[in-house]
């Protein structure tokens, strides 16, 4: 029978673009490979899957996509989005049973790759079908390493750890204060960090771990982890740092989220900055998932028309419950009630504001962009690192604190947005940080080592360097069963 790999993504736009875009670079190194996604329920209908997954099924005829049964969720009071994936992938756990041994009829499955966040299928590929399990973490190695360690964390204190004012030692980072830990790991008592702590604790059962980072970029941490110091108790499985794994530009997906209008946007985006000087342009845009309140658009605001620099700005609808992240489909903002009155006609000669959705990898690789005003989350971090543009950090949920503290002092890419205890920014602060990265000389020190780690990117992905050889090391493990 021919061979297949299983993808297990969990139901987010973001982490199913990382998972395609390994499955393409499988297909790369194996062509002969036949590769197979499965699609579990989207916890909120934030909308944005379909038309990704119908631009992927009609390009690459090797990837297939098994849309599991909905599952119905019971917990509506949530306070992490996370909890919300955490029993969708859950209840859905008989329905991926079910879909392995249809698929295994037909195909000899060399491996399935799951989603950190789909951990709970772990024991069911490894213990009751017996296919090699991979664990595959879309985010850095220094989050991983906080992850396996947190079982570790959690014997040292009783204690929460938003309620530890202190700097955590996590093997491998600097010190972490126990406010920028991963958002869902701040209170025990909450549901996504018994998942979290659960699934730290299963992890060192996979045949390996795949990680969408290389080796230059994380050299500390990756051998911190492989050294075994992150799981102290237990084994460490090899690690496979195979990236950076970024949609391709040009592809359906971008920053953001998609509206109705859309398909004018990336023209209106382009030929704008077309007319734009050389690293002029800042670019703010926080993510497929990322909301800002009313008068956090407000201060922005006031800050990039008081920076004088030139902008554009992706601006979507302010939450309409206590999450930081859109659970819904948004429709499109009124700019005009968000924004400060007169400040689109004041600044049109300099700045341009786009509704929803931009075509993020498109524009950071313009020569226009100077800089990325960004929410860490690290789809956009690396594809801010391949295009060579320096960032500003401005977290807004899940490990995107971890990300900021890593990304300005351990990389030097990014300066940090400061925020109030609160998590409110100022118009100040927006104003220095945008005029630090584009006229301080540690902004410029930042572009020089994004330039840099742009070239280190490149050549870890070529033929012979440490991704591609990766890659070649994972097909071999499970050629091989080593």
């Amino acid at each position: 029978m021919d061979e297949a790999v299983v993808l297990y993504p969990s139901p987010t736009i973001g982490h199913l673009i990382s998972l395609v875009e390994l499955g393409k670079h499988l297909l790369t190194h194996q062509p002969s490979l036949s590769i197979h996604i499965l699609m579990p329920t989207e916890p909120y209908s934030a909308g944005k899957m379909d038309t990704y997954v119908s631009s992927i099924s009609g390009t690459f005829p090797s990837i297939k996509f098994h849309h599991l049964p909905t599952v119905t969720l019971s917990n509506t009071s949530a306070t992490h989005h996370e909890t919300f994936i955490f029993e969708a992938l859950r209840l859905s756990k008989p329905h991926v049973h079910e879909q392995l041994l249809s698929i295994s009829k037909n195909y000899t499955i060399c491996g399935i790759i799951i989603d950190f966040l789909a951990t709970s299928a772990l024991s069911l590929a490894t213990e009751e079908l017996n296919i090699p399990a991979y664990i595959y973490i879309t985010s850095c190695a220094s989050f991983l390493a906080s992850y396996l360690y947190l079982p570790t964390l959690h014997q040292k204190t009783t204690k929460s750890f938003r309620d530890v004012r202190e700097f955590h030692d996590i093997p491998g980072l600097p010190p972490i204060h126990g406010t920028d830990m991963v958002k869902p790991f701040l209170d025990r008592e909450d549901d996504a960090y018994i998942n979290f702590l659960d699934f730290a604790i299963q992890t060192p059962q996979a045949k390996g771990i795949i990680i969408n980072t290389f080796e230059l970029l994380e050299s500390k941490v990756i051998k911190t982890i492989s050294d075994g110091l992150c799981v102290p108790n237990n084994r460490t499985p090899p690690l496979f740092c195979v990236g950076p794994l970024i949609l391709a530009e040009g592809q359906g997906a971008g920053g953001g989220s998609k509206s109705s209008s859309d398909d004018a946007v990336p023209d209106e985006c382009i030929t704008w900055l077309d007319s734009q000087p050389s690293q002029s342009v800042v670019f703010l845009c926080f993510g497929s998932l990322g909301l800002l309140t009313k008068e956090q658009l407000r201060e922005i605001a006031v800050g990039l028309e008081k920076s004088g620099h030139r902008f554009l700005w992706v601006v979507r609808n302010p939450p309409a419950n206590d999450l930081s992240v859109a659970i819904k489909a948004q429709g499109d903002p009124d700019l005009d009630s968000l924004l400060p009155d007169g400040f689109l006609e004041r600044t049109k000669e300099r700045g341009l504001v786009v509704k929803l959705w931009a075509p993020q990898v498109k524009i950071l690789n313009h020569s226009s962009i100077g800089g990325f005003v960004t929410h860490c989350g690290w789809n956009s971090t690396l594809e801010a690192v391949c295009a060579g543009v320096p960032m500003v950090a401005w977290p807004l949920y899940a490990e995107q604190r971890l990300n900021r503290v890593v990304l300005v002092e351990e990389m030097k890419l990014a300066l940090s947005m400061n925020e109030s205890e609160d998590g409110f920014v100022r118009a100040d602060e927006v104003e220095k940080k945008v005029r630090g990265l584009m006229e301080s000389e540690e902004g410029e020190l930042i572009r020089e080592r994004a330039i840099a780690m742009k070239n280190a990117a490149k050549a870890a992905m070529d033929e012979g360097g440490s991704s591609y050889t990766a890659f070649s090391k994972l097909i071999e493990s499970w050629k091989h069963g080593k």
